[in-house]
């Protein structure tokens, strides 16, 4: 059902809905445009409403060929819109669950796009805060590049930003998707340029290997990770690609690389990639952590034997919701304390592996020799009752023959009793 959207705009059909609000297919003054209306609550703060107002400037400033551009803000009664170019396509998570992963190739053409597109926000004084799959949208429409890749454009700049207000979030909290979050935020730390590097090159490895580094079990967990863990070599994959990766994933906000110098090498790496098909790789059995969750202070749900295995990174946000792969955005969480970081693995990394190979030692192997051991104990107890009836039972038989052989206080069937 159609619905008006301030005096200039009328939106038509839902295109997408997420944490901050839902994506509508508009019509405006100058033809078909998205409009993304905040949820209800957000447009009833006055205070977001007015930082919205204060940043229409920004918003409407930043003008690139890689990023989806807002051409108007809209408040209206209780209604608090985005209006944005419209983008004839999809979003890279959707490619992603449709293919699982891509041809580097493919994967590095699409990272060098959206690196171009934090170029120009990191230059305007911009920070996105929220580099995933879900805001690269894909424009079909586009001239095809290397790999066959669309033109990636970044969307939903400043949302993560606009709506952390200090008077909505404490200092111990954390704003932002788990699986791409820099370790300086999960510590902390205010947000700089970095933060989006290190999110994209997280973005990239998860193009690559269909999982992200650090990702799979709850939220605290994987804040843990991104602290605690060295990020795991993929199999197969190009030396020079891979070293940049490690740099941009590199816990020191400072040892990475700015977004243009990002560009650029992955760029002059696209000659290289021309024609290798996508990694073989299996994604690393992590599972459910075994610990319970940092965050929650519960022992985290384990699947009934048989149940499907959730995939990686399919990470509720909201506890106590079921596990689903619509990773929200802008859900507050706490800060882990310095000793529940400490108790990840120090260091360790958990090393995906080549397609068919199977690594011992996983929480998967430890849950099933758990369950084993479990088992083995059941049988004991129950064979043991068994033994214990039997004994029982042929004491009582040889007491009927032997008569005073029973033990006393022990009635005869014929209802006389052998105590003395």
């Amino acid at each position: 059902m159609a619905r008006k959207i301030g005096s200039r705009y009328t939106a038509h059909q839902v295109l997408g809905r997420g944490s901050a609000g839902t994506v509508w297919l508009g019509e405006g003054p100058e033809g078909p445009v998205a409009i993304k209306l905040l949820r209800e609550d957000l447009a009833s703060d006055q205070e977001l409403v007015g930082r919205f107002v204060q940043e229409r400037t920004a918003l409407l400033s930043l003008s690139h060929p890689r990023v989806v551009g807002v051409r108007d803000l809209v408040v209206d009664g209780n209604d608090l819109a985005l209006v944005m170019d419209l983008v004839r396509g999809t979003d890279l998570r959707t490619r992603l669950d449709r293919d699982r992963r891509l041809a580097p190739e493919t994967a590095v053409a699409i990272a060098a796009d959206v690196a171009d597109g934090l170029t120009a926000a990191h230059s305007a004084g911009i920070v996105h805060r929220d580099v995933k799959p879900e805001n690269v949208l894909l424009d079909v429409q586009g001239p095809v590049g290397p790999g066959g890749a669309h033109p990636a454009l970044l969307t939903d700049f400043g949302i993560a930003r606009l709506v952390d207000a200090p008077s909505r979030t404490r200092a111990t909290k954390i704003i932002g998707t788990p699986d791409y979050l820099a370790p300086e935020i999960v510590e902390g730390l205010p947000p700089r340029a970095s933060v989006d590097i290190y999110a994209l090159a997280t973005v990239l490895y998860e193009l690559l290997a269909g999982f992200t580094p650090f990702g799979g079990g709850y939220p605290g967990a994987i804040l843990r990770r991104h602290v605690t863990e060295t990020v795991a070599p993929l199999p197969g994959i190009p030396d020079e690609l891979w070293q940049l990766l490690v740099q941009c994933l590199a816990k020191s906000p400072a040892s990475r690389l700015r977004a243009a110098e990002l560009a650029g090498r992955l760029r002059e790496l696209l000659p290289d990639l021309a024609g290798m098909p996508p990694l073989d790789v299996d994604e690393p059995d992590s599972g459910a952590e075994d610990d319970p969750d940092p965050v929650h202070d519960e022992q985290p749900h384990r699947p009934q034997e048989g149940a499907e295995t959730p995939r990686r990174g399919a990470v509720p946000l909201v506890h106590g919701a079921a596990r689903d792969s619509n990773r929200d955005t802008h859900t507050s969480m706490r800060v882990p304390s310095a000793d529940e970081l400490a108790g990840g693995a120090h260091g360790t990394a958990r090393f995906p592996r080549a397609a068919g190979e199977r690594r011992p030692g996983s929480a998967r192997s430890r849950a099933a020799s758990e369950a084993v051991r479990r088992r083995r104990i059941r049988l004991g107890a129950v064979a043991l009752g068994l033994v214990a009836a039997a004994g029982l039972g042929g004491w009582l038989a040889a007491g009927e023959d032997e008569g005073d052989a029973k033990p006393p206080g022990v009635e005869r069937p014929d209802g006389a009793s052998s105590a003395p």
